[in-house]
């Protein structure tokens, strides 16, 4: 099946699955708050549950780099496998908690899991797809981490119809049944004798030291890591906190701002990944910056739309200002992989991205341990809105530094 012309598309139809389940698996419980601080007393403070969100994405953060490495040197079916798995299992036994250190503990181990799936993933969409499909590819791939987004949403209207137990049992299990599909029916694109004979022979800590100093000496590498994790802080703020900025700004339950909340950056966030996919696969193949100012247009989509969101009080102004926000962030989030393709050959593509996605995630750590104390405070709506100068910064930088010269690097190149 592998040699079939419609095969990278079947690749990316699976790996869209898998990555509905990473999202929604890890965006449920920001939801279930409610819920679960009847049994979880500590939940009741938000400081508390920021600490919760936040020892995710500190260890999701650490592994990433690790995920990459990992990624770059082994059959990435398997590694995509083991992690759907493991998270699934962690999601399983999390209905089975009865205290704070429990949820801890297991949201911590959830956090290495879930990291070795998205340099993995990405990185082996990328090797299906040339140029001419492959910010489409991976558009249509985050459209399953938006997808999942809005269905974490329902996990209060689940919770409130069953209980918080049996919701995580369910997902839980979903996953695991699910690692299944993917041993019948994934394929590795790139098979161990394709790995470099150097890079099967060196020596694995030498190897990942010499991945890391071969990026961190690209000037432009150091430009895409900023431009990626500046707009992470408004990112990871809209996937924690952007259903108790609905509850606040609307006056109402949380059972309703959750759905509310992230169906509607999940359906604006859809748009703006076909429709980035779609113009910058179209752009690159007349201006080798086709991809950046894409991602460019979608950046600037988002800075009215965290002012709209964080100073409106009114339904128009607050759902206007997710789909905005949805709408740019897709835009910006599909040219990501497809970017770092254009200064990064093949061979630490995994390593790379999964740098980016701990620079990312330590910004999305800071900034929910922030907007917990914030939340408290009562000023989470303002500060939400302070990000988007920080959102404009990153974009004049990216547009002034992020110069490609080639549409995709090779390993020659590399």
């Amino acid at each position: 099946m592998r040699n079939k012309k419609y095969y990278p598309w079947v690749v990316v139809g699976l790996l869209w699955v898998v990555a509905l389940l990473n999202y929604l698996d890890r965006q449920m419980l920001s939801t279930m708050k409610s819920a679960m601080m009847v049994d979880i007393v500590e939940l009741e403070t938000a400081a508390n549950f920021g600490r919760l969100m936040a020892v995710f994405l500190w260890i999701y953060g650490l592994m990433s780099p690790v995920a990459g490495m990992v990624a770059d040197r082994i059959n990435r079916k398997w590694l995509i496998v083991g992690s759907l798995f493991v998270w699934s299992f962690v999601t399983l036994m999390m209905g089975y908690c009865t205290s704070f250190n429990q949820i801890y503990m297991l949201r911590a181990l959830m956090g290495v899991s879930e990291a070795l799936y998205i340099p993995a993933g990405l990185a082996l969409i990328a090797d299906y797809h040339e140029e001419k499909s492959r910010s489409l590819a991976i558009g249509i791939h985050m459209t399953g981490l938006y997808v999942g987004q809005a269905l974490g949403g329902f996990g209060a209207t689940v919770a409130s119809m069953y209980s918080w137990e049996t919701t995580f049992h369910a997902f839980g299990w979903v996953g695991i049944i699910y690692s299944i599909v993917l041993i019948l029916f994934l394929r590795e694109k790139r098979p161990l004798k394709e790995i470099p004979k150097q890079m099967q022979r060196e020596n694995p800590v030498k190897a990942a030291c010499k991945g890391i100093a071969v990026l961190l000496t690209n000037l432009s590498f150091w430009v895409i890591l900023f431009y990626f994790a500046t707009p992470s802080l408004p990112g990871w703020a809209t996937k924690n906190w952007l259903p108790t900025l609905f509850a606040e700004n609307l006056s109402i339950d949380m059972a309703q701002a959750g759905p509310l909340s992230t169906i509607t950056i999940a359906i604006a966030s859809f748009i703006g990944v076909i429709a980035g996919g779609i113009l910058s696969d179209k752009w690159i193949q007349t201006n080798v910056r086709g991809r950046v100012y894409t991602g460019a247009i979608g950046l600037a989509l988002t800075i009215p739309a965290l002012l709209l969101l964080g100073f409106g009080h009114s339904f128009v102004t607050i759902i206007g200002g997710g789909l905005c926000f949805g709408l740019g962030y897709g835009m910006f989030d599909a040219n990501n992989m497809p970017i770092l393709c254009q200064f990064i050959s093949p061979r630490y593509r995994a390593t790379a991205y999964g740098m980016m996605n701990m620079t990312g995630v330590f910004a999305g750590a800071a900034i929910t341990n922030l907007l917990g104390k914030s939340t408290d405070a009562g000023n989470l709506g303002h500060d939400f809105a302070l990000l988007a100068g920080v959102v404009l910064f990153a974009l004049l930088i990216q547009l002034a530094f992020l110069r490609p010269k080639t549409a995709n690097m090779t390993e020659n190149e590399g």
